[in-house]
């Protein structure tokens, strides 16, 4: 059996560990994303199913906008697993068919991820893709139903719906949880890190990639710029 004083010097341990662990040194990297100006452009295309269908809006193309881009973290420590309650909140992530469009266009998701794909139109839409990084083709679908897809490696999965050409969307598999979207302004902020040396990589589907090498210490935070 324990004595007091063992267990009490376990409990002093344990406490010292917590606080340790809770105050642990971290690392942010924060920053800005600028794109170019009147980059964004938008264009209509006209709902072709008569009758029920015909009541929908006119779907909307969006092309070059701020929101769109996604931020991530490669280097030394990301390339493992972050923790337990970062990493199961970047395995889930959704893909709506909304007004003949996928809603949000870009999703990103860690690696071993499940996407969801929820029909929220009244009519029929399909969702396949052949991109190297996965290919899938789940089939025609009604309003209601939803499947699934789970991403087992990195990269950019292209989305459509062999129904209506116009319907497309991004799914971008990243290496781990170091990822964070742009907000409306266009600053983005990942998760915390250890100190190290890292590789931003920003992502746009229409802009295309850049890659910015931060360095940052314990308890330091570093602020960047982005341009496409």
């Amino acid at each position: 059996m324990l004595t007091k004083t063992f267990r009490a010097a376990l409990l002093a341990a344990s406490v010292v560990a917590g606080f340790a662990h809770a105050e642990a040194p971290a690392a942010v990297i924060r920053g800005t994303l600028r794109v170019p100006a009147g980059s964004e452009k938008k264009t209509s295309v006209a709902n072709p199913y008569p009758g029920r269908a015909g009541s929908m809006p006119p779907a909307e193309v969006r092309r070059g906008a701020l929101q769109d881009a996604l931020i991530w973290i490669e280097g030394p420590t990301p390339a493992g697993r972050p923790p337990d309650s970062l990493f199961a909140t970047a395995r889930t992530g959704q893909l709506a068919q909304k007004d003949q469009s996928f809603s949000p266009r870009v999703v990103p998701v860690a690696v071993g991820g499940q996407i969801e794909f929820p029909n929220r139109d009244p009519i029929y839409h399909n969702v396949f893709s052949v991109s190297p990084a996965k290919r899938f083709d789940l089939g025609k679908y009604g309003r209601g139903k939803s499947k699934s897809v789970r991403f087992d490696k990195p990269g950019v999965v292209k989305v459509y719906c062999d129904i209506h050409s116009n319907m497309e969307g991004f799914i971008v598999v990243v290496p781990n949880g170091w990822f964070t979207r742009v907000a409306d302004d266009g600053s983005f902020e990942p998760p915390p890190l250890p100190s190290g040396t890292y590789r931003v990589q920003a992502w746009h589907p229409d802009l295309g990639t850049k890659s910015v090498s931060v360095t940052v210490g314990e308890d330091e935070t570093r602020s960047i710029e982005v341009a496409f």
